[in-house]
């Protein structure tokens, strides 16, 4: 199931607008919490997906009879980009535990590159809801890669792959690597090209430089 939070008019998309602006991206700290905002929207919606049990909570003047979450979501992001992402769900969901996830693109002089994952860190997944997220959704071979290792620590009940914007290629590829049983794929935007690096247009530009600053390219 593919999930396009932007198809809808909502003040989602003012946030997202403002993430792709080249003028607006200057400013990291404001590019950070409008990534954060869109978290936030995400889980807002997520959290209608989860089940639901009867509490009485206790007021000051009474008893009030509540449904609340059966079980948080298992947070999980791919460092460094994530991070802005990652804590607008972990704004909503604060409750929930958290796994990190070291991964990024190892360019070649070919153009090729590949996806080297160093470092994770996760609670114990089986049968536990998870939502993985990361600001893009391009080539789709970080997330498949990632989503391959965090089996290692046990199989989801579900899981929710949330991402600011994807390209529709990178939909596909995950829908042949990873299938879509017991999985959805949330999106601020779906964007139909890609450039030979693999970079989404019109996309945003390189998120987590926008949000932390350029970094340096080892050979």
């Amino acid at each position: 199931m593919v999930i396009n939070l932007g198809e809808k008019n909502s003040i989602f998309n003012k946030f997202l607008s403002e993430i792709r602006d080249q003028e607006i991206q200057k400013d990291s700290m404001r590019f950070r919490r409008n990534m954060e905002r869109l978290g936030e929207i995400f889980a807002y919606e997520i959290s209608k997906t989860l089940d639901y049990e009867d509490k009485d909570v206790v007021s000051p003047l009474g008893i009030s009879h509540m449904k609340l979450p059966k079980q948080l979501p298992v947070l999980a992001t791919i460092l460094r980009a994530g991070l802005p992402l990652h804590q607008g769900l972990f704004n909503y969901f604060d409750a929930s535990e958290c796994a990190f996830i070291s991964a990024y693109r190892r360019h070649h002089k070919n153009g090729k590159f590949d996806i080297k994952l160093e470092y994770v860190s996760s609670p114990v997944l089986d049968d536990k809801i998870l939502i993985i997220a990361d600001p893009m959704l391009a080539s789709g071979a970080s997330m498949a890669v990632t989503y391959q290792e965090m089996l290692q620590f046990g199989k989801p009940k579900h899981t929710h792959i949330v991402v600011a914007i994807a390209s529709a290629e990178g939909i596909n590829h995950l829908k042949r690597t990873i299938g879509t049983k017991d999985i959805s794929i949330w999106a601020g935007a779906i964007d139909d090209e890609m450039t030979a690096q693999s970079y989404i247009v019109p996309g945003l530009g390189d998120a987590g430089d926008l949000a932390f600053g350029s970094k340096l390219e080892l050979d």
